[in-house]
């Protein structure tokens, strides 16, 4: 883990209120195209869930504010595919990774609507596949229900992971008498 990461979780656990907040924000940022690359956010949530095993942070506002943020951040993406069509595709970083571009748009063909959802768990194409759903023109109310279902369900499975490693963690040092 980076010191950033690392600052990041420590920042959230000496500041429980902010947390709502924090998650929202590096979710965003995870499912935002452009942007995603240069939060690592899903470390983040994963370290945060890690802390809410120890209880020194609880769940539901961290849950609450990934799913917030992943759903504006992904919306936003979407709204980006939509406004500048294949034109985006041009701009960097997506004009220097042709193999994730046709990852992406190979991905959203097969699955269509599915791949929104899916697309919450598959770090790299993230924010590509929200930006291709609009730019197939992917209908919006289609869009944001399947976003929505996709953004709630990875708010709570990335952090869960952490906690359930950080819980796994806590009891192999109860084990060994530390």
């Amino acid at each position: 883990m980076d010191s950033w990461t690392q600052a990041a979780i420590a920042f959230m656990e000496r500041h429980q209120e902010w947390s709502f907040w924090l998650a929202l924000v590096f979710a965003a940022a995870e499912t935002t195209a452009f942007l995603s690359l240069a939060v690592p956010s899903t470390a983040i949530l994963v370290g945060v869930g890690a802390t809410v095993a120890t209880g020194a942070i609880p769940f539901f506002p961290i849950w609450a504010g990934a799913a917030l943020g992943a759903i504006l951040g992904s919306t936003f993406s979407y709204w980006l595919g939509l406004r500048f069509g294949a034109r985006i595709l041009t701009m960097w970083p997506l004009r220097d990774q042709p193999e994730l571009v046709e990852k992406g748009a190979e991905y959203f063909r097969k699955w269509g609507a599915g791949a929104v959802f899916l697309g919450h768990f598959i770090g790299p194409l993230r924010p590509v596949i929200f930006l291709f759903a609009g730019m197939m023109r992917m209908g919006f109310p289609v869009f944001l229900a399947v976003n929505v279902v996709g953004a709630l369900a990875w708010a709570y499975v990335i952090p869960k992971f952490g906690e359930i490693g950080g819980l796994i963690i806590g009891w192999f040092w109860n084990l060994l008498g530390f």
